[in-house]
C-alpha cells in the first residue's frame, strides 16, 4: 500500500456522489450510510486516531504508531479501528505482525459534502 496513490475527490466530485442537506432531502439509504460514519466520528478516541492516521508520514500507520497517544489499552485501541473501518472510514492490510491502516477519501468526500453550505451563504 505504501507505494499506491489514493484518489482525492475534487469539490465538483463530492458533489455528485452525495447533495448537500440543504438541496435535497438524503434517501434512507444513503442516510443508514453516512450515519454510521458520524456516529465511528462522534468518540473522541476514534476522531483523534483518524486524525492520527491521516497525519501519519505516508498516510498510513502501523497499528503499534496508535496506542501511545492514548490512555486505553491496546484491546480498546483495536476495537476503536474496527469500528473505524466498519464505518468504512479507513482501510487496513496485515503485514506480518503488524496491521497498517490508512484514511479512505472517499467516505470523507461524502460527508463533508453533505455538510458543505452553498457557495455565498454564511452562518
Amino acid at each position: 500500500m505504501s507505494n499506491l496513490q489514493l484518489p482525492v475527490l475534487d469539490q465538483d466530485d463530492a458533489a455528485a456522489c452525495c447533495s448537500p442537506l440543504v438541496r435535497e432531502p438524503l434517501g434512507e439509504a444513503a442516510a443508514v450510510d453516512l450515519a454510521k460514519a458520524f456516529k465511528a466520528l462522534s468518540d473522541p478516541v476514534r476522531l483523534r486516531l483518524l486524525s492520527l492516521i491521516a497525519s501519519h508520514e505516508g498516510g498510513e500507520a502501523c497499528v503499534c504508531d496508535l496506542t501511545g497517544p492514548f490512555d486505553v489499552s491496546q484491546p480498546t485501541i483495536s476495537h476503536h479501528l474496527k469500528v473505524l473501518r466498519e464505518a468504512g472510514l479507513v482501510g487496513s492490510e496485515r503485514r506480518g505482525t503488524w496491521v497498517y491502516y490508512w484514511v479512505l477519501p472517499a467516505t470523507l468526500a461524502k460527508l463533508s459534502a453533505l455538510l458543505r453550505a452553498p457557495a455565498g451563504e454564511s452562518g
